[in-house]
């Protein structure tokens, strides 16, 4: 259990005895990094709860005493704002790949690009498809339009013979055949008009189809090229340069690692005390590094099996780390009644042999050795005190080094 909350600290410097002149220097405290082993300066958002000032010679101060707030300590993995996994859409080869794991790119960037031949053969099928059709469409206009203008039922070239059994056909025979019933001009024309018609639908529906191929062939060559769907970097390739590939198979994991976030499967039962927008403090797996995280979302549906609910929350800019680190986020725990506990600097904790000691001074102003169970760190200079010391003791901070049990202090 994570012990946080304001910090009651008193503090009561007293004189050391003259003896002790040694020193210890306190230059090898941990500093922050930035990235993976660069150095930085505090990160935005890291909130120290006890001010204390930073000396390098002995100093007494009493144990401050810090209030149990119902909080539990859950670990959890920083993950990036966005990522994604990018998968072959169509079978193919890997002919391009952009670049190697930690390259920058921006969007709409060609990340993998698959070999198009056979696609590229299929539209030049598909376009010399969309000529005939467009041929057979404008042949099938011009019959129609001379249908409309100049019927074949009344053409005397459709009949046999010469210019006067023709004309005569035309005058004589074709009358008298309407009136007695053999034959319809009329109707005979409406056909002639309604066949010219239909041929010139039946060549628009050929390019219809000719020219949804060409789109489908299109779609398909868009999909040899995997595009950066945001700007990012390149986290992990599955797939090399000559690789076969089939669809839905994996090709390469892009994110966008500018911004972070710490995703923790939260216990059902601590929800009633998360909101969005509550600033919560966070540990990062790079030293004791403590900053202000804020929860960003939660997610509406809890694990059936699990009974937990996933829960993230925004790190500040610029923080250490990177995707993929182990990371402890204190959330509220309202179930348990608030109790105060002991609190030390970490300055005043030596390890000599393989448990932590703090001196104590007694009431013949001399020191102590006191073997402590410590708890949680709770920032970057205190922590947490289970047992081995009470509220209101006085401890020596930055003993040094020949210091020992029994060395007397003057003054009070």
């Amino acid at each position: 259990m994570t012990i946080t909350r304001t910090l009651l600290f008193l503090s009561a410097v007293l004189p050391v005895a003259a003896s002790l002149h040694a020193h210890q220097d306190n230059a090898n405290q941990p500093q922050q990094t930035q990235g993976w082993g660069q150095q930085a300066n505090t990160p935005k958002g890291t909130t120290n709860r006890i001010q204390q000032p930073v000396t390098t010679s002995p100093q007494v101060v009493m144990v401050g005493a810090t209030e149990e707030n119902n909080t539990l300590s859950l670990g959890g993995v920083v993950i990036p704002y966005r990522e994604v996994t990018l998968s072959a859409q169509t079978p193919g080869r890997i002919e391009y790949i952009a670049g190697r794991e930690g390259n920058w790119f921006n969007s709409t960037s060609t990340l993998i690009a698959i070999d198009n031949d056979d696609l590229l053969a299929r539209r030049r099928s598909a376009m010399a498809e969309l000529q005939n059709a467009q041929s057979t469409l404008q042949n099938a206009q011009v019959q129609y339009s001379r249908e409309l203008l100049a019927p074949r039922s009344k053409s005397v070239s459709q009949m046999p013979g010469m210019g006067m059994p023709s004309l005569f056909d035309q005058f004589f025979t074709r009358g008298f055949a309407q009136n007695m019933g053999y034959g319809n001009p009329w109707l005979e024309r409406q056909a002639d008009l309604v066949n010219s018609s239909t041929s010139v639908n039946s060549a628009l529906g050929r390019i219809h189809t000719a020219r949804s191929n060409i789109e489908m062939i299109d779609a398909s060559l868009r999909d040899t090229r995997a595009l950066a769907p945001f700007p990012g970097i390149i986290a992990k390739k599955h797939v090399e340069i000559g690789d076969t590939v089939q669809p839905g198979q994996p090709l390469m994991d892009f994110v966008d690692n500018r911004y972070l976030q710490i995703q923790v499967d939260v216990p059902a039962r601590l929800m009633s005390g998360l909101r969005i927008g509550m600033p919560v403090q966070a540990k990062l797996d790079i030293g004791p590094t403590y900053v202000e995280a804020r929860l960003a979302q939660i997610f509406p549906i809890a694990d059936s099996k699990r009974h937990t609910v996933v829960v993230k929350f925004d790190l500040p800019a610029g923080v250490p780390g990177g995707p993929g680190m182990y990371a402890e986020v204190l959330v509220p725990d309202n179930t348990k009644q608030n109790e105060s506990l002991p609190v030390i600097p970490k300055n005043a904790v030596l390890s000599r042999g393989s448990l932590p000691i703090v001196f104590v001074i007694n009431d013949q102003q001399q020191t102590e050795l006191r073997l402590v169970r410590l708890g949680d760190e709770l920032d970057n200079q205190n922590v947490l005190v289970l047992s081995g010391l009470a509220i209101g003791e006085r401890i020596v901070t930055n003993p040094p080094a020949n210091m020992k049990a029994g060395d007397p202090l003057h003054g009070k």
